[in-house]
């Protein structure tokens, strides 16, 4: 619409000047001091980064010594800072925490400036020293230079559909996805026909030397928020009450009503704060379906854990539902059996990746 166009036009310039300089060289870029995968969108929250982020944690776990480095979104904390299993998400942030916690054995750090952290990871010890960063959300953060990037778009809000900030949730221009050297669609369904993986590389206007991937959701058994006030029986219900705090939750209904009637969901916005007048929100869902058992995500769950004195009508049902991102792989269909695509995926994936072998000295 010509409004859109109005309003847009100065934040269009200003994007436009940012990358055009940085593509000229007026702004610096430099080279990452350790080999290193970025992970990003030019969207707003919702296409999937955490679970994009773990699945190459799994991907290179046997042979890499990987770090992730995190902005840590909406911390209390300023500057470099390396996350432990035992931290608050209000001083390193919701994703991290959640990363660092599900894997352990990885250097998990946040900071502002992405440069900065890798540098701290590479002046560490040789014997400590990570030979694999990956960045998250780092695709606009032109200042560092990483050795491979990979864009998420989601299948759910397509960007060629979509617009700039605020009237949309783009906060960069379409076609910086060329930038990337590799693009994946995020919360596909189901096996997809040559025919439609065409028709979004021909929508997205990416050039034939862009692999193309597309990944789904793989929903794990729930698990509970608080291990020790959990009470396994209430996933044996029919029915749930959803809790969610993030940019997109459909993807946590879809996944809830494959097993659950979804009775009532109760939502916040992204990086939600959880206060316990929320929790009196939840509880009184419960009491209006007292045999519901209340699923929130893996993302809320760090919050929640850190949130005193949730009452036990609640806690006890409280549980989280882990996911999994997977390449659904370009295979004629039919050809192999279900439980063999996963791994065909994760070679798809990993063969398209081009990244240093070792470390840079």
């Amino acid at each position: 619409m010509k409004i859109d166009r109005i309003v847009l036009f100065p934040y269009t310039l200003v994007l436009a000047l940012r990358n055009f300089f940085y593509d000229r060289g007026v702004l610096k870029s430099y080279p990452s001091a350790l080999p290193s995968i970025c992970v990003g969108n030019i969207t707003v929250g919702g296409t999937g980064k955490t679970p994009a982020v773990e699945m190459l944690i799994r991907l290179y776990r046997d042979s890499r010594k990987i770090a992730v480095v995190s902005r840590g979104y909406g911390r209390r904390t300023k500057g470099f800072r390396t996350v432990s299993v035992d931290d608050h998400y209000k001083d390193v942030g919701d994703e991290p925490l959640q990363i660092k916690r599900k894997f352990p054995y990885v250097t998990v750090v946040v900071d502002a400036s992405r440069r900065r952290a890798v540098d701290a990871l590479a002046a560490m010890s040789p014997e400590v020293r990570p030979d694999l960063v990956i960045l998250d959300d780092a695709f606009q953060h032109r200042r560092l230079r990483p050795d491979f990037s990979i864009v998420l778009v989601s299948s759910t809000r397509p960007v060629f559909k979509d617009s700039l900030l605020p009237i949309g949730r783009l906060r960069d221009l379409p076609n910086q996805i060329r930038r990337a050297d590799m693009v994946i669609v995020t919360k596909m369904e189901g096996e997809i026909p040559s025919s439609e993986r065409l028709r979004w590389r021909e929508s997205l206007e990416l050039r034939k030397d862009i692999p193309l991937l597309f990944s789904g959701i793989k929903y794990l058994p729930p698990q509970p928020v608080i291990p020790e006030k959990g009470d396994s029986r209430f996933v044996y219900s029919k029915s749930a009450v959803v809790l969610a705090g993030i940019a997109d939750d459909r993807s946590v209904r879809r996944g809830v009503s494959w097993k659950y009637t979804v009775s009532e969901t109760v939502s916040f916005g992204d990086h939600h704060d959880y206060t316990l007048s929320d929790i009196s929100k939840v509880a009184a869902a419960v009491r209006r379906h007292p045999t519901a058992v209340v699923l929130t995500t893996e993302k809320d769950a760090q919050r929640l854990r850190s949130l005193k004195g949730i009452p036990g009508e609640v806690s006890s049902r409280l549980f989280y539902i882990p996911i999994e991102s997977e390449i659904i792989p370009d295979v004629e269909p039919g050809r192999y059996l279900e439980q063999e695509l996963p791994a065909i995926g994760y070679e798809e994936l990993k063969t398209n990746i081009k990244i240093p072998s070792c470390p840079v000295s």
